[in-house]
């Protein structure tokens, strides 16, 4: 499934969910796309497409989409597509 992108991380200043994101996803070395969707109609626009919705942290990464999540609901989702999980480096088998 390996895409060209990064993930995109859909984020809105002073929120404490988005904060704690951040912070998962630097801690696991995983490179993302940040986009603020207050700073940037057209950032608020995609998330809606993608997500149905106006709420922060939504990532979307190809097909892969999880709107308004904590980090165990992100893990969650993962563990639906563990091939993402993988290559985001987050698998269970990494060394």
């Amino acid at each position: 499934m390996k895409l060209n992108s990064k993930p995109i991380l859909y984020v809105k200043r002073g929120c404490s969910w988005c904060r704690e994101a951040l912070s998962f996803f630097s801690q696991h070395g995983v490179e993302l796309d940040v986009r603020d969707v207050e700073i940037s109609p057209q950032n608020m626009q995609r998330m809606i497409e993608v997500s149905g919705q106006i709420k922060t942290p939504t990532i979307e990464y190809g097909e892969f989409v999880v709107a308004d999540f904590s980090i165990d609901e992100l893990h969650d989702e993962m563990e639906q597509v563990p091939e993402i999980k993988k290559e985001w480096g987050l698998g269970d088998d990494d060394e």
